[in-house]
Parts: structure tokens; C-alpha cells; sequence
């Protein structure tokens, strides 16, 4: 029987250092075990003996940076932070802009809706940029019996030349073969009075009582200081005078053109006595409310919501949901 004799010292240190040559070889420049072996006169076998002997010693240490595994371990903060919420983070590449960010938050988005929908249910869909990159990364998929309704106004003198609202909705319905209900009002009356008295009108009724019973909604949250601001900032919806009332009054963000504060109250807030969008309570009371989010000019917005509940699902990328628990951590005590 052979035996085997423990190695000497001398010669440990000998093959530690045979091994740190042919690891740094293969880890560093990229070398393959052939290519290491004919350098250093030895045979394939042998340079395969060192890296084993290289990790297994502790010489190599091999570090798996898993970006799903940052994500998941983010999601677990937000569900400990907002224990209401269903978060789903989307990894991004590290160094990628934020249109990238957009993207994979788009293409996950449609994904799940996808999943959630069901024959014979109706969707809410808030239109904005966020909204138009879901549909355009929907995969076609026919589902019977299934309407987009649509959640707040889009009357502006330049939608109605655009089309912007019109085709994201209509996007969403012909890629799942659904119905769509447009909801042709303002998107910001003149004066409250006309408001309600439009409210009153049977058609319109119609319209508020499919959003009131509607199986999902799907909405981004709005700022202006997003990188590309939300269309409703960006297309002429809101004056200056507009701006600054909502500055003054302490709004942070909206969700179909209904604003909110960063505590997430809504109430209040002049402007939304002429906001076309639903009262807020819907994105609380509708259980499947998805509330899809990208981009670092969002984060105060997206603060905003999650304090309110305004959500029961979020998607969001990595950065942007790390730039929001960044904001969420309790002050340090004095």
C-alpha cells in the first residue's frame, strides 16, 4: 500500500508559490491552462493540480457578485420597510443610464400584467411615459373579454394633434386583443364647477364606474424632476402659476394627475378639485394597484406614494429603489 507523506515545509511553500504563479496567470491574464502549461514547461494535468491546490488552500478566493441577489436582498428591505408592499427590483446593469433602467423596468412590467390578467377583467391604466415604454414591450397575447379603461383625462391642445394618450392606451388593448374605454375630458378643468357638473353627465358616470371597478391598475408616479419629465409636465397641461401653487401647497408627485404630498395625503390640494384622475383611495382599495417606477428624479415621488400606501405592487430598478430606502432610514437620534 502507498502512503502518503505529508509535504515538508520547504516544499509547501514552494508549491504555494507554483500555484500564486499559475493563478495569477489563468485569473488575471486570462490564460488557458494550456497556454499556462506551455509557458511554464509543465503538462496540463499539473497547472490543473495548482489552481485546485490554489483555491482549495485559500491562495484564491472566488467572490460570485450575483446582481438578482442585490436585488432580491432589496426587495426584502422594502417589504421589511412597507410591509403592505409586493416589490419586484429589476436589475441593471452597473454604469447604465437611465433610459437602460426604463427599459427593463418596462419589459417586467409587461411581463407580469401578462400573468395577472384574467378573462373578464378590466384594467386602469394611467397614460404617461412610463406607461407608453410597458406597452410598447408587451408581448401579443389574447385574452377574451378583457377592457383598458382609462383613468384620467388627456384633453390638451397638443394630445389631441399627438395622439400620445390615445395610441398607449390603444396599445394595450389591441395587444390583448381588449376593449378600450378613452375617457375624452380634460385632464385639468378650468374650474371646479365645470368638473362636477361633467361628473353628472351619464357617459362620463360610465367611465368612473368601470375605474371604480377595475381588477388592476397600472400607473407610474409623476415628477418634474425626473431626467425626462412626465408628460404631463413636459406637454403643456400645467402653467407656471400651476407650479408653484403645487410647490406652495407642498405636492410632490402625482398619480393620474392627482397630486399628493410627501406623506402621500392628497386631500386638500387645490388643484386636484379640477384633476381628471380618480380619488387616490383606488390605488389603496384595488388590490392588484401596480405601480411601475424608474429614474432618480422619481425617488421623492415614489417616497411619496409608498408613505401613503398608494401602491400594493411596485417595480422598480435597483438604483431607484436604493435611492428610496436611502430616503426611507429613520433619522439618527441627537
Amino acid at each position: 500500500m502507498t502512503s502518503l507523506n505529508p509535504v515538508s515545509p520547504p516544499n509547501a511553500h514552494a508549491l504555494a508559490l507554483q500555484a500564486v504563479q499559475v493563478a495569477r496567470l489563468y485569473y488575471e491574464q486570462g490564460l488557458t491552462t494550456d497556454a499556462i502549461a506551455s509557458e511554464l514547461g509543465l503538462s496540463r494535468p499539473k497547472v490543473s493540480r495548482l489552481l485546485s491546490h490554489a483555491r482549495r488552500s485559500g491562495l484564491v478566493e472566488i467572490r460570485i457578485h450575483d446582481p438578482e441577489g442585490q436585488a432580491r436582498g432589496l426587495e426584502a428591505q422594502l417589504r421589511l420597510r412597507y410591509p403592505f408592499l409586493h416589490p419586484q427590483v429589476v436589475s441593471v446593469p452597473p454604469g447604465s443610464g437611465e433610459d437602460l433602467w426604463t427599459e427593463r423596468v418596462a419589459t417586467a412590467a409587461a411581463s407580469l400584467l401578462s400573468n395577472l390578467l384574467r378573462p373578464g377583467q378590466r384594467v386602469g391604466l394611467a397614460w404617461g411615459n412610463t406607461m407608453n415604454a410597458v406597452g410598447r414591450a408587451l408581448t401579443p397575447r389574447v385574452i377574451s373579454d378583457v377592457t383598458f379603461v382609462q383613468l384620467n383625462g388627456s384633453a390638451n391642445d397638443s394630445d389631441f394633434v399627438s395622439g400620445f394618450v390615445t395610441d398607449t392606451i390603444l396599445r394595450f388593448a389591441r395587444n390583448f386583443g381588449a376593449g378600450a374605454q378613452l375617457f375624452p375630458v380634460p385632464t385639468f378643468f378650468d374650474d371646479p364647477a365645470t368638473k362636477q357638473a361633467m361628473w353628472r353627465e351619464r357617459s362620463v358616470k360610465h367611465v368612473i364606474g368601470l375605474q371604480e371597478h377595475a381588477d388592476i391598475l397600472m400607473y407610474s408616479v409623476g415628477s418634474h424632476t425626473a431626467r425626462t419629465p412626465s408628460h404631463v409636465y413636459s406637454a403643456g397641461y400645467l402653467g407656471t402659476g400651476d407650479l408653484k401653487v403645487l410647490a406652495d401647497e407642498g405636492a410632490v408627485g402625482d398619480i393620474a394627475t392627482v397630486f399628493y404630498r410627501a406623506d402621500g395625503s392628497w386631500q386638500g390640494l387645490s388643484l386636484n378639485a379640477r384633476a381628471s384622475g380618480p380619488d387616490l383611495s383606488l390605488m389603496q382599495s384595488v388590490q392588484e394597484s401596480v405601480c411601475v417606477v424608474s429614474g432618480l428624479g422619481k425617488v421623492t415621488a415614489l417616497h411619496g406614494a409608498l408613505a401613503g400606501r398608494l401602491m400594493h405592487r411596485l417595480i422598480v430598478d435597483e438604483v431607484t429603489a436604493q435611492a428610496v430606502l436611502a430616503l426611507s432610514e429613520p433619522a439618527a437620534p441627537l
